[in-house]
């Protein structure tokens, strides 16, 4: 009976978020995208720090290759799990609901010529077209990665990047930008490829002070070094995405960051830009802080915090729903996850093992 006992939990999960998405499916689809957008993040990024240790070396990628190609497994679970934000399209995106309309959903809002690319670009069949192109090749590089002949191969990892910078790019555009679908931005999509990598080393990071035996110090300091590039360069990104747009004052570019600092969001900005930019860059500038496994491996679990409260910011202000809504939906997404995950990991023990074996690569 408990062999079966994970499944029957599984199970009255995916009932309760059935039963969630029929009373409040705008608040349930925005929980359950920010969440799949946070594990999506953890995997790639993960997968994509491994093709850049592919390409430079060192020390530092030998310890936590092992579990991140083996968590790159779940890849095409996750696939699987964005079918509810297709099929609820027309519940979350409103540029969706207003489909049939054509042209005339932007009347008044865009210039002609913008309106035409967009109303193209913006059509559900195509949106379907897109995710499954992005989703099947994220599970293509996955598996071509695990592959004997090009888990090192340093022509497939610098295409590999290049393939996954420019569809995550596309990606968030499409799945997280267009939540609020006559704003935009040019660097959105690097913005979120950044994050993602910044998730994944964290995550890698985590993953290597939990190590029996522990991987040498030098290891720990390269992946703090690791840490705080990707640290500097979203803070770079999101600064100068918000500094740009809000010196122009345009309407239709700043009503992204108008949302965002009502009802609460804009505590939720400065908590990131101090958990997210200032107190780790002020902890990884000190070598004895990167070298100290139970430190950084504390630092590292705060920054996926963080990261998971930079992807709420993103989503959740895009949507016309109240707190007291996200205050529930967003524990039963993250639950029914966890419960995917952990019945995942128990019918693949290779990727726990990988966890604890990493370290003897190095």
């Amino acid at each position: 009976m408990n062999r079966y006992l994970p499944l029957v939990a599984l199970a009255a999960v995916i009932a309760a978020c059935i039963t969630a998405w029929s009373l409040a499916p705008a608040a349930f689809l925005g929980a359950y995208l920010a969440t799949w957008w946070f594990c999506c993040g953890l995997v790639m990024g993960g997968l994509a720090n491994v093709w850049v240790h592919n390409l430079t070396g060192g020390r530092w990628g030998e310890a936590i290759r092992v579990p991140l190609l083996e968590l790159s497994r779940l890849i095409w679970i996750l696939a699987l799990l964005f079918l509810p934000v297709l099929i609820g399209m027309h519940e979350l995106y409103p540029w969706a609901a207003r489909a049939s309309v054509g042209v005339e959903r932007w009347a008044g809002e865009l210039p002609a010529q913008s309106a035409w690319f967009k109303d193209r670009w913006l059509t559900p069949w195509l949106f379907v077209v897109r995710s499954i192109f992005y989703l099947a090749v994220w599970t293509l590089l996955a598996t071509l990665s695990r592959q004997p002949a090009l888990r090192r191969s340093a022509r497939f990892s610098a295409a590999s990047l290049i393939v996954y910078g420019l569809t995550v790019s596309v990606a968030a555009v499409d799945w997280v930008m267009s939540l609020m679908p006559v704003w935009y931005s040019s660097v959105f999509g690097m913005l979120a490829g950044v994050s993602q990598a910044l998730a994944g080393m964290a995550l890698a990071a985590l993953l290597a002070t939990r190590m029996r035996p522990l991987p040498k110090p030098i290891v720990f300091r390269d992946l703090g070094n690791l840490l705080l590039m990707y640290v500097m360069t979203w803070a770079y990104l999101a600064f100068t995405q918000f500094l740009i747009i809000w010196a122009e004052d345009l309407p239709h570019e700043i009503a992204w960051y108008i949302p965002r600092m009502k009802h609460g969001w804009l505590y939720v900005a400065w908590l990131l830009a101090l958990f997210h930019f200032f107190a780790p860059l002020l902890i990884l500038l000190f070598r004895n802080a990167k070298e100290a496994p139970v430190l950084l491996g504390w630092l590292a679990a705060a920054l996926l915090v963080a990261h998971q409260l930079d992807v709420w910011w993103t989503v959740f202000p895009s949507l016309p729903v109240g707190w007291l809504q996200w205050l529930w939906t967003v524990p039963l997404t993250i639950t029914a996850f966890f419960a995917a995950a952990y019945v995942a990991v128990k019918k693949s023990p290779r990727i726990a093992a990988a966890t604890a074996a990493g370290a003897g690569h190095v």
